[in-house]
């Protein structure tokens, strides 16, 4: 808790071990009595002393005490204060960290659980990023470590495509800074520059054919169609929308009959980010026109051949996503309703698994 408001603030009170901090000593906590101690009176004018030792005394009595169980459950989070900037409480939250937290925990797969102890590396990458450095056009994939060691130089299966890429550059990143991870361990997260390689839900091994339990992909609420006034930038917009897509800014259709893509979002203010996104980082001015579609449902049968007769007997809409599955749009709901009474074979739904679809 801290000690003393605004321009009187002098330091934090740790409510569990009456310790105070002083601002600006790196230096050890001193240990108080409790918040009426000499020490903090001797940091704070008489008013805001008395009102500092009130407000610890009343967080005292009103919060929870901590438990360690209720913590690792989720259903109690310990509150720090400090300041990066100023490396003022940094150290206390390292140590808490070390204390309370939990080790890196094992993960289910599809055929087994993978435990965090064993040997060999495996991970799975949960987000792309692209141009987080603007003069390189870079494109970072982040992999959870998930058991064993990955070591900078290293090969690794990527299991989707069963072939073997190298890790020549992992990175860790530190806020703005990046360095090169010569070694992680389960638990970490690493950055794997490439381009293109890897997508979001994309298994990394030493050999394994292991699939991680995926990150699904919801079916978006708003389609648009995404246009240039430039007609010489059209191939260039493809491809941005695809790393956007890649991403997860979008989602991205590509109709089956050869008309524009589509983009899919869940709210309007991803339409904006796309924009600004586009103009910032690829030099293109986009404007968004209504679909004639309003859904966008994954299809799927137990029968290939039923569905490739679905797709046959709908040219006009059908399209595929950014990983190839096919995708029925929907002029209305009524129209979404009408087919999937009239095709009981076909299995509409709105939710995709990445890993799945990219297996």
């Amino acid at each position: 808790m801290a000690s003393g408001p605004g321009r009187a603030f002098a330091g934090t009170f740790d409510l569990q071990h009456n310790l105070v901090r002083q601002l600006d000593h790196d230096s050890e906590p001193v240990p108080v009595e409790g918040p009426g101690d000499r020490f903090i009176a001797g940091l704070l004018n008489e008013a805001d002393f008395a009102q500092t030792r009130g407000e610890i005394e009343l967080a005292r009595d009103g919060l929870k005490t901590f438990d360690h169980l209720s913590y690792l459950q989720g259903h109690l989070t310990p509150v720090f204060f400090g300041s990066a900037l100023r490396n003022f409480g940094v150290r206390d939250v390292i140590d808490a960290l070390k204390t309370f937290a939990p080790p890196p925990q094992g993960l289910q797969a599809v055929s087994r659980a993978v435990d965090a102890r064993e040997e060999k590396m495996t991970g799975f990458v949960f987000k792309i990023q692209a141009n987080m450095d603007p003069n390189h056009r870079d494109r970072i994939a982040f992999l959870r470590i998930c058991s064993g060691k990955l070591t900078r130089g290293m090969k690794a299966k990527l299991v989707r495509t069963g072939k073997n890429i190298s890790l020549n550059a992992p990175q860790f990143f530190f806020a703005q800074d990046r360095q090169l991870a010569e070694e992680a361990y389960a638990g970490d997260v690493v950055g794997i520059p490439n381009h293109g390689t890897l997508r979001i839900g994309d298994t990394l091994t030493e050999g394994e054919d292991l699939i991680f339990r995926g990150v699904p992909s919801f079916a978006p609420e708003i389609l648009r169609r995404v246009k240039t006034s430039d007609a010489m930038k059209a191939k260039k917009l493809r491809e941005a929308l695809g790393q956007m897509a890649e991403e997860g800014v979008v989602q991205l259709f590509l109709p089956n009959d050869g008309s524009g893509a589509i983009a899919g979002v869940v709210g309007a203010l991803q339409l904006d980010v796309l924009a600004e996104r586009l103009g910032a980082e690829y030099g293109l001015s986009v404007s968004f026109e209504t679909s004639r579609f309003e859904f966008a449902r994954w299809i799927g049968a137990k029968n290939p051949a039923e569905q490739d007769r679905f797709i046959q007997a709908h040219p006009a809409s059908m399209a595929r996503d950014l990983d190839g599955a096919p995708v029925f749009m929907a002029a209305s709901a009524f129209d979404l309703k009408y087919e999937q009474d009239r095709w009981p074979e076909i299995v509409f739904t709105d939710i995709k698994d990445y890993q799945k679809s990219n297996s």
